[in-house]
């Protein structure tokens, strides 16, 4: 199978992707989540659209991976303060929004000369994809969107127990095996509950990212854009390409009512929901996960 890794010009940034599959194929762009880089989009979730016919790119998200780092844009002003405005759908002044990184994969598609694309994203991904979706949507096919939400008003906030551990890191002066063992808990933490992820292979995840790339400060800065964005709900009700929207029954981090809001606020959307199912993609899943979004790709590409 093709594999090229790249780097893309990309609304005034740097935008890391890895390319796979044949160029000849539909494109499919996949977009993870906060402090997420590409490697956490399974290799065999990849593989298994690859070898139905797609040609796969993951993206690093700015501020994480290989992707530029915003170093030296400071989140200022009450974190709390954020928090609360982001529970009523309002925005904050923030480095950079859930928009600007939306034109950000624009860009990546830009620079490999892509002018439709399906596009998967996830937690924070899947707010992503709402934005580009539903800005863009004459480079939409479809849409596909794994444990996010409309980050609308009044939905349920974050269980602390699945929060905290992402924002708080181990300190400045940790170690590689602190700060490897501190992802690989957070993964399990936010993990489901129904289809556990050994904590070895957690730690082997965790050392992938550490060793590619480990950027806590872009972290802040992600989450600021989170918080700083507002709802996403008129970009969602914009979006006109056949969307499916899958969420687990035990996500704490993003609870199943996200998932439920991102269903209502698109039209058409085909929403599944998955008992003991959290905010990971475990392997004893991806046949399912995978087998809704390329059915989703096939309502697309049927329209």
């Amino acid at each position: 199978m093709r594999i090229e890794q790249g780097i893309a010009p990309a609304n005034s940034v740097e935008i890391a992707y890895e390319d796979m599959g044949s160029v000849d194929d539909p494109a499919v762009l996949l977009i993870m989540g906060l402090s997420a880089q590409l490697t956490l989009w399974p290799m065999d979730f990849c593989t298994r659209l690859v070898d139905a016919g797609y040609r796969v790119i993951r993206i690093d998200n700015r501020d994480i991976g290989l992707s530029t780092k915003m170093t030296g844009q400071k989140v200022r002003g009450s974190q709390i303060l954020r928090m609360i405005r982001h529970e009523l759908g309002m925005s904050s002044d923030v480095p950079y929004t859930i928009v600007d990184m939306a034109s950000d994969a624009v860009g990546v598609l830009d620079h490999l000369g892509i002018d439709t694309v399906h596009v998967v994203g996830a937690s924070m991904g899947g707010m992503i994809t709402q934005v580009f979706a539903g800005s863009y949507p004459e480079r939409t096919e479809s849409v596909g969107i794994l444990f996010s939400s409309t980050n609308e008003p009044f939905l349920p906030p974050p269980d602390p127990r699945a929060l905290l551990p992402l924002l708080g890191g181990v300190g400045k002066d940790a170690t590689r095996e602190e700060i490897i063992a501190h992802s690989a808990k957070t993964l399990s933490t936010i993990g489901s509950p129904g289809f556990r992820t050994p904590l070895e292979e957690q730690l082997e995840i965790a050392q992938v990212m550490y060793e590619r790339n480990y950027n806590p400060s872009g972290v802040v800065r992600q989450m600021a854009a989170i918080t700083g964005t507002g709802s996403l709900r008129p970009y969602a009700k914009k979006i006109t390409a056949p969307t499916t929207v899958i969420h687990g029954t035990a996500d704490r981090l993003v609870r199943p009512s996200c998932g439920k809001a991102i269903a209502r606020a698109v039209p058409g959307a085909e929403l599944t929901l998955i008992d003991g199912m959290a905010h990971d993609l475990p392997a004893a899943l991806l046949d399912r996960i995978s087998g809704i979004i390329l059915a989703n790709f096939a309502r697309a590409n049927a329209a």
